[in-house]
């Protein structure tokens, strides 16, 4: 802790944070989750488990008159047994809505990934650290702090300068958003810059996503949690996880889809609902998976590994699972008029490929990332879109 300021300690509360639907107590301070203890519980793997405790979207929002701020956590970095360590995550500082400056914290945790398709690790523990801000602007202010994307975040302590309160409620719309390791983040170079957090500026709602790296599988746990989480708009972008990791055919996919839409009507029935199905992905977009790693010259890509003669037989590809997205909606929308549908290739496709290709065949770069959350902004944010002002219901509370 810095000794320059008479500081204050606010204890990190539900209340001054947004984005998570869980806070579990460790100790050391509080860990938070994108799924509730329940769903936890139910989760079969380590990646999701992981993926759900990495704190993509939560943000601590408060109003104070601070110069100064230190949030002292215990992050754990994930590293990959051979490969070079990640760069430390981004907390990223917004004023009055504003990015106004970006920190690391160094040291914590690392879990090392012994084996990446088993997804094997072991922990090596470490110290905590703490993300500080300095000279900011005097006078009261609307503070955020995004948490790190992609880097599990245990929150010890809040110190300030000056006394914190929590953000008010600007009546601004909240947003419930599903997806893969794309909506997570992965390759975002900080944390307001995923296409989840930029369409959500452009748009001026409030961002709960639950966008789990490996982890968009039509598991019907998370389409609890969503029925069951406050919210005025709901996106689902469904499709590539299911390919990739090859885990249903077509048989199976179709009531898998109509089993996480009814399940979320249950809770929300007349909110806005966006189908999106996979954004262009040419490894995939006729073949089947699995999706196997694949180091070209010490470069991480991936590959997909399935026999595209078999989609006859019911494997899925990007293409069939378009296809069959779009015919559920399509069919759904007759009874449920609050239920849309967008194809992933209206926020990525062949053009924004040529411009900004994916760099591992899977996932977009950062300006993939600004391109996508841009095209989403437009189509569903935009006149005449699903998630035009006026469209969606009234403001619920923060979950």
């Amino acid at each position: 802790m810095s000794t320059e300021h008479d500081w204050i300690t606010t204890p990190v509360t539900a209340d001054i944070l947004r984005g998570c639907l869980d806070l579990e107590p460790t100790a050391r301070g509080l860990l938070p989750h994108r799924l509730p203890a329940r769903a936890r519980r139910q989760i079969p793997d380590t990646q999701l488990a992981v993926a759900e405790a990495q704190p993509s979207g939560v943000r601590l929002a408060f109003r104070t008159r601070a110069t100064a701020i230190e949030l002292e956590t215990l992050p754990t970095k994930r590293v990959y047994q051979g490969f070079p360590a990640p760069a430390d995550g981004v907390y990223d500082l917004l004023v009055d809505g504003r990015l106004a400056a970006r920190t690391t914290v160094p040291g914590g945790n690392t879990r090392v990934i012994t084996d990446m398709v088993a997804q094997t690790s072991e922990l090596r523990e470490g110290p905590a650290g703490t993300a500080r801000f300095t000279d900011l602007p005097a006078g009261e202010k609307d503070i955020e702090i995004w948490l790190p994307h992609a880097e599990v975040t245990e929150l010890i302590a809040l110190r300030t300068d000056a006394p914190v309160e929590p953000a008010p409620d600007r009546g601004r719309r909240v947003w419930l958003h599903h997806g893969s390791s794309i909506s997570h983040g992965s390759n975002a170079a900080h944390p307001t810059a995923t296409w989840p957090a930029l369409a959500a500026a452009r748009g001026g709602v409030e961002l709960v996503n639950l966008g789990f790296s490996g982890g968009a599988l039509l598991d019907p746990f998370t389409a609890r949690a969503m029925r069951d989480t406050p919210a005025d708009l709901i996106s689902l972008k469904i499709g590539i996880n299911v390919a990739n990791a090859d885990v249903m055919r077509l048989r199976a996919f179709g009531p898998a889809v109509h089993g996480f839409l009814d399940t979320i009507r249950e809770g929300h029935p007349a909110t806005p609902l966006l189908v999106v199905s996979p954004i262009l992905c040419p490894v995939q977009e006729d073949t089947p998976g699995p999706l196997a790693p694949d180091l070209v010259d010490g470069t991480l890509r991936f590959k997909a590994t399935g026999d595209p003669a078999e989609r006859a037989a019911g494997r899925l590809t990007l293409t069939v699972i378009r296809d069959e997205l779009a015919r559920i909606v399509g069919q759904r929308a007759a009874d449920d008029p609050n239920l849309h549908h967008l194809d992933g290739r209206d926020l990525y496709g062949e053009q924004d490929y040529a411009e900004f290709p994916l760099p591992d065949e899977v996932h977009p770069d950062p300006a993939g990332h600004r391109r996508i959350g841009e095209n989403f902004a437009r189509h569903v944010f935009g006149d005449g879109g699903p998630f035009a002002t006026g469209r969606g219901g009234a403001n619920h509370s923060h979950g």
